[in-house]
Parts: structure tokens; C-alpha cells; sequence
């Protein structure tokens, strides 16, 4: 598993960014602004996904330690691409090309913020008003019905989806977020 894993994130992982590539013909891709393509949704599944094989990891192994600090290298890019609106977007370096939230992206980040506050692998006082934030905007799309909105469509390429855009990995992501804040309450 470790080798497998450092594979990719030796040739997705962009070590000036902290963030990941969706795949390699994605490099040299860049957005609107000029800056590289960082998919909100791919870099959510990372960061989320984490916490998972930490989790699974024994206190004593090695690797540990390398799985934690990829985890504390991207959570300050996802703290620094969490938009004014409390919202994570499609792409997480050009917000401004995707006006909408995406909310399987911001309730993974939402979860891997989560977990580690819980872990005390973060500040409480830097991360913990950026999970408030980002709960309050997923929250906030949720229908009258329950639908929980903004939610990408699986695709190629980064595109925006509107309030009445779901599927159910954004629904998972949101359960999972709303269960380990639930953790964290006293």
C-alpha cells in the first residue's frame, strides 16, 4: 500500500501547492486566473481519505508519520482555498471561474477537518472556525426535501452544478462529514 501510495502522490503531488493533480495530463493545465488545475472534488477524496488509513495504520509504523504530514501540508491548502462564502469550489485555486459551491468537495474537506480537530492533529482556533464555516454552507444547501444540492456530476473535467445538481457520493460525503462533528460536540 505505502508504494502505491507514494507513487501517486509523487507524480500528482504538486509540493509547492500542497495539492493534487486529478491526473497527469492535467499538469500543465491551467485555469481562467492563470493558476494549475486543482480539482475541489479529487483533492476532497485525498483529504478525506486520509484519515481512513491513518486510522488503519499501527501507532508504531513507520509510515505514519509520512501519512500525517501529507495530511498537514494539504490542510493548509484547503484552509487557504475555502472561499469568502464558507464554501469550497470546483476548482480549488480559481474560484472565481466557478461561482457555485461543490459540495462533495466542502464535505470532505469538512470531514478531513473534522477528524483531525477530533485527533488534534490541527489548531482548534484556525481550523475549527473554517469547519464551522464550511458546515454552515453545506447546511445551507440542503432543499426543504432533504436533497442536498451543488453537488459536481462525475465527469472529465471541473464544471460548476447548480443548486439542484446531486448524487449520492455528495450525500455520503455530507453523512460522513455530519458524523464525526457530531464526534466533536461535548
Amino acid at each position: 500500500m505505502n508504494n502505491e501510495y507514494k507513487e501517486c502522490v509523487d507524480s500528482l503531488y504538486d509540493k509547492t501547492d500542497h495539492l493534487f493533480c486529478r491526473d497527469n495530463k492535467r499538469i500543465p493545465l491551467r485555469e481562467k486566473n492563470g493558476s494549475k488545475q486543482f480539482w475541489g472534488r479529487g483533492n476532497g477524496w485525498v483529504f478525506a481519505g486520509l484519515p481512513l488509513v491513518i486510522d488503519n495504520l499501527p501507532l508504531d509504523c513507520d509510515s505514519r508519520t509520512y501519512y500525517i504530514q501529507l495530511f498537514v501540508e494539504m490542510a493548509k491548502a484547503v484552509l487557504n482555498s475555502q472561499c469568502k462564502d464558507r464554501d469550497w469550489r470546483t476548482s480549488l485555486l480559481d474560484p472565481d471561474s466557478y461561482s457555485m459551491p461543490e459540495n462533495s468537495c466542502s464535505a470532505f474537506m469538512c470531514f478531513g477537518i473534522a477528524w483531525r480537530l477530533r485527533n488534534g492533529y490541527l489548531p482548534k482556533r484556525t481550523y475549527g472556525l473554517a469547519l464551522e464555516k464550511g458546515w454552515q454552507s453545506l447546511i445551507r444547501a440542503v432543499h426543504a426535501d432533504g436533497k442536498l444540492g451543488y453537488i459536481q456530476p462525475v465527469g472529465a473535467a471541473p464544471k460548476a452544478a447548480g443548486f439542484d445538481a446531486t448524487d449520492v457520493y455528495g450525500v455520503g460525503a455530507f453523512l460522513l462529514a455530519g458524523s464525526e462533528i457530531y464526534k466533536l460536540a461535548p
